[in-house]
């Protein structure tokens, strides 16, 4: 998986692409451990991502419960597989995912 971030003061988007699992979630849970402070509006582009494990839910679900206290997540170009995924474990019921 490649992590892309760019940055613009409190806004931080980053771009996913391969696949987001057992071994690549630590990658990402890295990011949100270390690099969230100060950051306000978080984006997460899939437009690259093809499949996420439960290892990536479980990082999403982290960076969710982290950004609802400091600002807001969202998701965005999540093709059909992952968002499957997403509905067959109800985070599409907590988590904003726009196109």
């Amino acid at each position: 998986m490649e992590i892309k971030k760019e940055q613009n003061g409190p806004v931080l988007k980053i771009s996913l692409s391969g696949r987001l699992d057992a071994v690549t979630a630590p990658d990402l849970d890295k990011v949100v451990q270390n690099e969230l402070a100060g950051v306000t509006e978080l984006t997460l582009d899939f437009t690259d991502l093809v499949y996420v494990a439960s290892a990536g839910l479980r990082v999403l679900l982290l960076a969710q419960k982290r950004m609802k206290k400091q600002g807001f997540m969202k998701l965005t170009h999540v093709n059909k597989d992952v968002k499957d995924v997403l509905e067959m474990t109800g985070f599409i019921d907590f988590l904003t995912i726009e196109d």
